[in-house]
């Protein structure tokens, strides 16, 4: 993102809200971006589990360290209806001046379903009508809409003083259908685990065909890539397959897992020193990403964390 001034970003997930210890979830947040924009790094993401509010975090955040833009990777569409999803990102974007973005996704049914005991709808339908019925609501529009999955009729103003520009919404989409919904609806995507061959293959040229078939701007495509710089590679990857070990028994992303020619998700890992992650990072750039999301470097301690942020200066 140009307005950002950087083309990495950082991932603070559900590790760093369970640290032992922690006395205040949204001051340590707001520690850890202190440390981030002091590495210079400008965009800082959170993603959005059954404890925090991610967009009232980020939201949070941004508030006390302006050095940052902010973002959600992501907010699951079901079962948040989207009025309540646009107040959410209007708000935010009010708090933070402008520096805010919206990143939403499907979810994984086995893990939504039974957490919130509601049937879930067929899920590309409800990708489309849930982002027909955002979008005017993001821009302040009292618009009605009526689908088949979802209705949206607002009883008085949506507008948010302050919720400019209009907050840019990205889709954490990898298959072909939820892309081109992605190009013709909203501003750009957040795929994970997605590698660089299947970002060159599959998704870029998706998304970007979509977009211009819509008539929209080329979007944003910000890929979210675990990675550290660390002098035990071996160890890191220990541990970061624990953390990614979720995501192996989720069908879509074993398939672009697979796509990519590995075996489970651990596989993606970037570890090593400056020059081998910063070269593993580079290939998502040249493969077609506008930016790049670093994620997990909160399972590892200040010193890795602080010399994985410092190497994005050379991107």
């Amino acid at each position: 993102m140009e307005a950002a001034g950087t083309r990495v970003g950082v991932f603070l997930g559900g590790t760093f809200a369970q640290e032992p210890g922690m006395t205040n979830l949204v001051d340590r947040a707001v520690e850890l971006a202190h440390e981030v924009a002091d590495a210079g790094v400008r965009t800082v993401w959170f993603g959005q589990a059954a404890d925090y509010d991610a967009p009232q975090l980020a939201a949070l955040v941004s508030r006390a360290e302006p050095r940052v833009y902010v973002g959600t990777s992501v907010v699951p569409i079901y079962p948040r209806h989207p009025l309540l999803l646009a107040a959410a990102a209007k708000t935010a974007q009010a708090a933070t001046a402008g520096r805010f973005r919206l990143g939403v996704g499907l979810g994984a049914r086995t893990v939504l379903q039974p957490q919130f005991g509601l049937a879930y709808p067929p899920q590309i339908q409800h990708l489309r009508e849930y982002l027909t019925a955002l979008r005017p609501l993001l821009d302040g529009d009292n618009t009605a809409f009526e689908g088949e999955t979802l209705a949206s009729r607002p009883v008085g103003s949506t507008a948010v003083a302050g919720a400019s520009p209009a907050v840019p919404v990205l889709v954490a989409a990898m298959g072909p259908r939820a892309l081109a919904a992605a190009g013709e609806l909203a501003e750009g995507t957040i795929p994970f685990l997605a590698g660089p061959y299947t970002l060159a293959e599959q998704i870029v040229p998706v998304i970007t065909e979509a977009a211009a078939a819509a008539g929209r701007p080329a979007p944003q495509i910000v890929a979210g890539v675990p990675a550290v710089v660390t002098d035990d590679a071996a160890a890191a990857r220990d541990r970061v397959s624990a953390a990614l070990g979720f995501y192996d028994s989720i069908p879509s992303y074993r398939k672009v897992i697979a796509t990519e020619g590995l075996s489970n998700a651990a596989d993606l890992l970037i570890a090593g020193d400056e020059d081998i992650v910063a070269a593993g990072l580079r290939r998502y750039l040249d493969a077609g990403a506008t930016e790049v999301m670093i994620t997990h470097t909160d399972l590892f301690d200040a010193e890795d964390r602080q010399r994985t942020w410092a190497i994005t200066q050379r991107l």
